[in-house]
């Protein structure tokens, strides 16, 4: 009987066989971005590797959360792939900002999110125009008269 043969070092920081993950820095080939699913369009559906990456939220909290707000039920296909809507994304977004940007717990954004109602929560948090003084009006104004001129001058 032979002996078996021994395993290599693990830390002898010689040369690496195994091929560069994709994103890799040593990976030639990647492209920054690609496979993110940016170049679908907006009504696309999106896969939960793709929607964490965009709302920079790990894919297991994404899976949580499905479990705790009862309007996020993405779309199953073969093997248990979820695909998210739209309007899932947007859902996933407010209750990111509500969770991490807020500092709601569960419970609250729960509550939030039935207090409102879905397409109220949806549609609210859209930034909304700040009051500004008669002198701010008037100094922004001026402002903008002057970049328009100089944007004249570059053209």
């Amino acid at each position: 009987m032979t002996p078996p043969k021994p395993h290599p070092p693990i830390n002898d920081n010689g040369p690496d066989d195994r091929a560069p993950a994709a994103g890799d820095p040593g990976d030639a080939d990647a492209v920054e971005g690609e496979g993110e699913g940016e170049d679908k369009a907006p009504s696309a559906y999106r896969t939960i590797s793709e929607v964490s990456i965009l709302l920079e939220v790990p894919q297991h909290v994404l899976r949580f959360w499905e479990t705790k707000f009862a309007p996020l039920r993405p779309m199953k296909r073969g093997g248990g792939r979820r695909y998210y809507r739209p309007e899932d994304v947007t859902l996933l977004g407010k209750i990111k900002g509500w969770l991490y940007d807020e500092g709601l717990t569960i419970k609250g954004a729960q509550k939030r999110l039935k207090g409102r109602g879905i397409r109220q929560a949806l549609a609210e948090d859209e930034p909304k125009p700040i009051p500004l003084s008669e002198p701010a009006r008037r100094e922004l104004g001026a402002l903008l008269q002057e970049l328009k001129a100089l944007r004249a001058e570059l053209d």
